[in-house]
């Protein structure tokens, strides 16, 4: 509704319209409070819907220490927040949704129909039935005088809210709505942030021409490793580099300097590794040797080859190239290709509640906040949570205001 001045008034505004904004809103309108919800993209859910195109993956299912190992250092702070809407929590929602879920054999839980479109196309309506107002095309560009100031396909628009929800979320993937242009709008008023920088990226690498018969192939059955980082999820060989999960996984170990190895035999033992090297191979080439006698794909020897020649002679050294593999690449891809980014606004920004410091009444929620997790389930989580976790903080503000 608006005012004889022709200002928007409303009890809570939610800028962004991704999961945690949506879960934001949805906590708010639960408890009464007109909500008006604002996103800057043509359309809702931009990045939600891209993560469906390879599945949807809402969350994790696994034992609760290894799930919040996850997040890293910031899994003293989201704890709480993942402890009340976690693994079973999100499942239980997206089924309170119509949309019945599985859990597959490495623990991530999918959707049945694998796709983001019917679960968010159910979430919208929810949203539209507890009377959620929702704009798009309105681009946020700060505050003035206490009222949040949009550019709109009809000119400027202005709104005073009670309470304000931020989620508009990091630096990666601008055309999906993620461009951090938030950044400066909130250091003008003083918030504490920390620099954007790539998380869950693709790592460039420059392929000698004997590599171009495996572009596109995935690199299996391999343990990554980067700095304190390691994970068993599997590449891609690309044009471009490596990509793929089991490369994002590590992605912060390679951002603080650690090199970026490759276990080409993750379940052997060096010892192992150096015996059936060290046997006789007769007439065979040193290729059909590692793949008979260690069982390497063709792909394998192929990063073998790329990156660990010249191979020495002694065997154990040899097995310990194979099981450390050592990747010279060229660092991340553009931010803007990463799937998320590590940095925003600093923890020691919020209180408790999330709500900045610096601007009473403002919250913040998702992917703003310096915060990674791996793909795997662990990133849509933790933006579901820290929604849920502020939407029902801005409505005890409200509350009690």
């Amino acid at each position: 509704m608006s005012d004889e001045t022709g200002e928007i008034i409303c009890d809570a505004l939610v800028i962004g319209g991704g999961p945690a904004g949506l879960m934001a809103a949805g906590e708010l309108s639960r408890a009464g409070h007109k909500v008006l919800l604002a996103e800057a993209k043509p359309s809702i859910g931009r990045k939600f819907l891209m993560a469906g195109k390879s599945g949807l993956n809402l969350t994790k299912v696994e034992e609760r220490d290894k799930f919040m190992a996850a997040y890293g250092e910031a899994a003293a702070v989201l704890e709480r927040m993942l402890d009340a809407f976690g693994p079973d929590a999100v499942q239980e929602w997206a089924q309170g949704l119509g949309q019945p879920v599985f859990t597959g054999s490495t623990g991530r839980v999918f959707p049945e129909v694998m796709k983001a479109s019917p679960l968010l196309r159910a979430w919208l309506q929810e949203l539209a039935e507890r009377g959620v107002e929702t704009h798009t095309r309105w681009r946020w560009g700060g505050c003035d005088e206490g009222l949040a100031v949009f550019e709109t396909p009809d000119g400027s628009v202005r709104v005073r809210a009670k309470a304000t929800v931020l989620a508009m979320g990091g630096a990666s993937w601008k055309r999906l709505g993620s461009d951090g242009l938030w950044a400066d709008v909130l250091a003008e008023k003083g918030v504490n942030l920390e620099p954007f920088a790539p998380a869950n990226a693709g790592i460039c690498v420059d392929w000698s021409p004997h590599m171009a018969p495996y572009m596109g192939q995935p690199l299996k059955n391999v343990a990554i490793r980067a700095g304190a980082f390691a994970s068993r999820g599997e590449a891609v060989i690309s044009g471009r580099g490596l990509e793929g999960g089991g490369i994002y996984s590590v992605s912060r170990g390679v951002r603080e300097g650690g090199a970026l190895t490759i276990d080409l035999l993750p379940d052997q033992s060096v010892e192992d590794v150096a015996e059936n090297l060290s046997r006789p191979r007769g007439k065979a080439s040193l290729s059909n040797h590692l793949r008979k006698r260690l069982k390497l794909s063709p792909v394998q020897i192929a990063l073998l080859n790329e990156f660990a020649r010249p191979f020495p002679d002694e065997s154990m050294e040899f097995a310990s190239r194979i099981k450390a593999v050592p990747v010279r690449h060229g660092g991340f891809r553009p931010m803007d290709e990463a799937i998320s980014t590590a940095g925003g606004v600093a923890w020691q920004a919020l209180d408790d509640t999330l709500m900045l410091r610096e601007l009473p009444g403002v919250f913040c929620a998702g992917e703003m906040i310096d915060w990674e997790a791996p793909t795997g389930g662990y990133l849509l989580t933790a933006c579901l949570a820290t929604g849920r976790w502020v939407g029902r903080a801005a409505s005890d503000w409200l509350v009690k205001r």
